[in-house]
């Protein structure tokens, strides 16, 4: 009997140590950084649980927290459907397919320092946007007003990643076996039912993979919303990740430490959640059809 031969794991080793190095290591470094009030790196006094007390019995963070949600969720309830559409119109439309997929993909590229100045741009007075809305007297104020400033936001947001939305669904589309759609047009199935019995559950795997990415990108929301507003008026768009700027801004390394750390384990269990939710759902599915 040949025996099993493992030396296969070796070529993991470079990648395993740039993981240790850029995400373990600093990680754990924060971590021991939130018990204490730091001076100089040198100058460390032990405060225990103190941060995080102070953090998650404030006020400030359950707003924080509250305007993060509530981000996060506006742009899933209006990304995941409208990416979910133009994939769908793009499998009719074969000619369309390339040149649309191409400008929904060209937002990605940008650099996110980049996109709040152009939109700040478009939307000033001198702006195309913003000399749109003076012609029909509706003028933008992004700066005073905090519907149009959350307007702004969910716009740009939407602009930046709609085409990682709408490709991942595409892939997902594209490959569903026609198989499929010729016994439901046997069956005389309608569009509607064609996608909620079809298109919807093959998609579902790829669709999980988009809401995970899209939640964890505008729930830690910082370059786009400071750039703008920097979270006001008012702080109504005063996010997590725009506190925890403020007191690195401020030098207060200790309180910094713990909130990311506690940023990062809400993070890490919404994203354990999410997971583990798909894959009882999978077994369920899979039992259903055994």
């Amino acid at each position: 009997m040949k025996p099993h031969d493992n030396r296969a794991w070796l070529l993991l080793l470079p990648a395993m140590t740039i993981m240790l190095l850029v995400g373990v290591v600093p990680l754990v470094s924060v971590f021991n950084y939130s018990f204490h009030d730091i001076f100089t790196l040198q100058d460390l006094h032990w405060l225990g649980l103190d941060w995080y007390r102070e953090i998650v019995r404030s006020e400030r963070f359950h707003g924080s927290l509250a305007r993060s949600t509530l981000f996060s969720a506006l742009v899933l309830s209006i990304q995941l459907p409208l990416g979910i559409a133009i994939a769908l119109m793009l499998t009719h439309a074969p000619r369309w397919r390339t040149p649309v997929l191409m400008l929904l993909a060209l937002p990605l590229v940008v650099p996110w320092n980049m996109i709040p100045i152009m939109w700040l741009n478009l939307i000033s007075k001198q702006g195309l946007l913003g000399q749109a809305f003076l012609a029909m007297d509706a003028p933008i104020d992004a700066r005073f007003n905090t519907l149009h400033t959350w307007i702004v936001l969910l716009a740009m947001d939407t602009w930046h990643w709609l085409g990682l939305v709408v490709i991942l669904s595409f892939a997902g589309l594209s490959g569903i076996p026609q198989d499929y759609y010729r016994a439901a047009a046997v069956d005389g199935a309608s569009r509607i039912a064609v996608f909620r019995h079809i298109q919807l559950p093959k998609i579902s795997s790829v669709l999980s993979i988009a809401i995970l990415l899209r939640f964890v990108d505008s729930f830690m929301i910082y370059t786009e919303a400071f750039r703008i507003n920097a979270g006001g008026p008012h702080r109504a768009t005063t996010f997590l990740t725009l506190d925890l700027g403020e007191e690195i801004n401020s030098f207060t390394y200790g309180a910094a430490a713990a909130r990311s750390m506690v940023y990062f384990l809400l993070v890490i269990t919404v994203a354990w959640s999410f997971r583990t939710i798909m894959d009882r759902r999978k077994g369920a599915l899979e039992g259903i059809n055994t």
